[in-house]
């Protein structure tokens, strides 16, 4: 019998507003020992965000290795060096703390301290062959939906991203605490909920592997995030909103971990690559242009989901609806405000069209001359 469709997804998701605060009660019947390795970033340790987490650990005897030298768009470099230093600590189980690059960065590095296998052999679909070591994840920014998804995307070289797609990288449990996003900056706030908007549209769109589930998913997903980013961004303590965009943005990252993203991540990664634009701010960035260039392939969806968050009947009336978002949030919305030159619009355009893994994806054939025109709209 031909399988129509697959789904996959965490099976241990732990919803608890504080619960970070209380990290020893969250890693019960996970770790094969008493060593635990923290991966996050510098901004997160010195926000103070893991300290009462990291006490609760030691105090139940626990010894503890925080690498906090993650920077964002990880370098595969970082990530064999974190790697090898859990490997020598002796981790019993890797907790990957903060937003998508620590996250990404404990993912494949729980997999790397795990199995004897190469990193350069684990980039693509599917080649995660060796054990990983047990894997806890908690997202401190409501975006990237990492928590939940078999994807790690890291730097190789200079500026090139690659992408590891294998179901090793889903963790063995997510704990979601809304508390660790009441410190984020409005424009953090915003650029990730505006990726995590992505992700639900994108998943939406996806031709290839788009299904039911994923689909209830991600419209799920645009409710949450459509009726709360507003109001996270200009009240940054409010909890309710504050939680309800942490839920859809894992909600939006269950969609499009099995509907996967399409052209506006493939446009997005050249301005993290070659000029580090934040992740979310690149996709912020050439959202709405792209969906204006998918519209003729795409409408319908986008109509479906206008009508499902309650802006309108139509494609259009989505788009003017992230068009408003965009502006309500106060996201920079051209190239130039981010530093990026006109020259570099080919240069871009060029690496765009190499991201075959996300371009399949897209609801309308992306060619290079769209690309171009696409950045040129927005410089």
């Amino acid at each position: 019998m031909k399988i129509m469709h697959t789904f996959k997804t965490v099976s241990d998701i732990r919803i608890a507003p504080g619960g970070a605060a209380k990290l020893d009660l969250f890693v019960e019947g996970l770790s094969t020992n008493k060593r635990i390795a923290v991966v996050t970033d510098m901004g997160v340790r010195k926000l103070g965000l893991m300290d009462a987490g990291l006490e609760a650990l030691r105090a139940a005897g626990y010894d503890v290795l925080v690498c906090d030298q993650v920077i964002p768009d990880p370098p595969d470099t970082i990530v064999l060096e974190i790697a090898d230093g859990i490997r020598k600590f002796g981790a019993g189980l890797v907790i990957g703390f903060g937003g998508g690059s620590p996250m990404d960065t404990a993912k494949v590095a729980a997999c790397l301290a795990g199995s004897d296998q190469p990193l350069e052999t684990m980039y693509g679909v599917g080649q995660v062959k060796g054990p990983r070591l047990p894997l806890l994840l908690i997202p401190t920014t409501s975006g990237t939906g990492s928590e939940v998804t078999n994807v790690a995307i890291l730097t190789t070289g200079k500026t090139a991203k690659k992408g590891v797609v294998s179901d090793p990288l889903y963790a063995d449990r997510v704990l979601l605490d809304a508390e660790l996003t009441l410190g984020l900056s409005a424009s953090i706030t915003a650029s990730t909920g505006i990726d995590a908007m992505v992700h639900a549209i994108e998943a939406y769109t996806s031709i290839r592997l788009k299904n039911p589930i994923s689909d209830a998913l991600a419209l799920t997903a645009l409710r949450k995030l459509r009726n709360n980013i507003v109001q996270a961004v200009n009240e940054p303590t409010n909890l309710d909103a504050r939680s309800e965009m942490l839920m859809g943005a894992m909600i939006a990252g269950q969609a499009f971990s099995n509907a996967p993203c399409a052209a506006v991540h493939a446009l997005a990664y050249p301005l993290g690559g070659f000029f580090h634009v934040p992740h979310g701010l690149s996709n912020a960035l050439v959202l709405t242009e792209v969906m204006k260039y998918n519209q003729p392939k795409a409408d319908h969806w986008y109509g479906e989901i206008a009508s499902d968050i309650g802006v309108g009947q139509s494609g259009s009336s989505l788009v003017d609806e992230m068009l408003r978002i965009k502006d309500e949030t106060r996201v920079p919305q051209t190239l130039t405000e981010v530093n990026i030159p006109s020259d570099a619009i080919k240069m871009m355009a060029d690496d765009a069209m190499t991201k075959d893994r996300l371009l399949m994806n897209n609801a309308r054939e992306m060619t290079h001359e769209a690309v171009v025109k696409i950045y040129e709209t927005i410089l």
